[in-house]
């Protein structure tokens, strides 16, 4: 079993204070990406990670590591969504949590252009922006702001998004609360041979969507899976290990099951 992490407290306000312009602003006045001046590589955030280490991924082009305030993202260039989204919650991170929704999508220019998403790939497209790390865990205005960066999004149902998702998101806020520690939390898309592309950028659109909560108190690990469509309900949660079997992905190394 991993020992629990333990972050670095100062981290979000350092972080915030390495913007070079406001998040909240989401684009510069020619409406360009909103720039920022985040770490990118996940030795620069390690709490986001339970015991400090990232998932292990099948090796694949175009990977690159991005951290934010309250959230670290492994995002592909390939599909110009990201991998995983990796978050680390508590109760009082929960408690915290800025109600005030910021509602400005912007493309991470830190991300190359033939590799991210851009606002004009969801136009029209059918699908929802849909958040990885939630808004609503958010604990601050900034990381609010940044948590509406393309680079946390997938092309999502949209009936998907406000119903199973949103309960599973809420669900897993609930047990956060319970919760006697931090609670580890990785979610992201899952793509299959019929998996579509929307936008001029080709985004590519997941077939599934996993969320992974690792409570790293007591050591128990399961993860929701859905199928990316209208009118899917929850399902019941599966096993980390049937988790790492579908995906691919170690998500814990080192877990003792």
């Amino acid at each position: 079993m991993l020992r629990p992490a333990f972050a670095a407290l100062a981290f979000a306000t350092a972080a915030a204070s390495l913007f070079t312009v406001s998040t909240a602003d989401a684009r510069s006045s020619r409406g360009e990406p909103l720039r920022v001046e985040l770490p990118t590589r996940f030795a620069q955030c390690p709490q986001f990670f339970a015991n400090g280490q990232p998932p292990q991924v099948p090796r694949q082009p175009a990977l690159r590591e991005l951290c934010y305030e309250a959230f670290a993202i492994l995002h592909s260039g390939t599909t110009r969504t990201p991998v995983y989204v990796a978050q680390r919650l508590n109760r009082r991170l929960i408690e915290d949590a800025d109600e005030k929704r910021a509602d400005r999508f912007f493309a991470d220019a830190r991300l190359p252009r033939d590799e991210r998403a851009e606002l004009e790939d969801y136009k029209g497209s059918g699908y929802s922006r849909g958040h990885m790390a939630p808004a609503g865990d958010m604990p601050t205005s900034s990381a609010m702001a940044q948590s509406f960066s393309l680079a946390n999004m997938v092309p999502q149902n949209i009936q998907h998004n406000s119903g199973a998702w949103a309960k599973i998101e809420q669900d897993t806020r609930r047990y956060v609360l319970r919760a006697q520690g931090d609670v580890f939390v990785i979610t992201g898309p899952v793509f299959t041979r019929e998996s579509e592309r929307i936008g001029p950028h080709g985004v590519r659109v997941p077939t599934y969507l996993y969320k992974l909560v690792y409570d790293a108190i007591t050591g128990h690990a399961w993860a929701h899976w859905q199928a990316n469509h209208e009118g899917d309900r929850v399902s019941r949660p599966i096993s980390y290990a049937e988790l790492v079997e579908r995906t691919g992905i170690e998500f814990l190394p080192g877990r003792m099951d």
